[in-house]
């Protein structure tokens, strides 16, 4: 699977990623640290990656509907000091058919997971 981090994810995740076998790269190894919302999703789209987020705009599914891109993966979590993002992460790639969201909008709580279909 082809992933892009956003530039509010723990850079250590592009390796704990790739250990499950995606392709992952990041918002700041592109140059794009900074950048409009737009300007990221749009990056993520061209090269047909899934965006894994912290950003609240992306949960906007007027803008960003579920089908019009790669999948929107959103970690809203209480406390989301890197040690905890990245715990979550490796949990649900581990527990959860992550792939097979591709389209998706998913939002994912400490306690729960909520998926937008396309």
């Amino acid at each position: 699977m082809k992933i892009k981090l956003d530039e509010n994810i723990p850079h250590a995740a592009v390796a704990v990623l790739q250990q499950f076998g995606h392709e992952v790269d990041s918002v700041a190894d592109e140059g794009l640290r900074g950048a409009p919302d737009d300007d990221v999703f749009v990056a993520a789209g061209r090269s047909g990656r899934m965006l894994i987020t912290q950003d609240l705009d992306f949960s906007d599914m007027r803008r960003f509907r579920p089908g019009t891109h790669s999948g929107l993966l959103l970690l809203r979590l209480k406390e989301p000091g890197r040690r905890a993002l990245l715990q979550r992460m490796v949990w649900l790639f581990q527990n959860e058919p992550v792939a097979a969201w591709v389209g998706y909008v998913v939002i994912v709580s400490d306690n729960n997971i909520r998926r937008r279909r396309p």
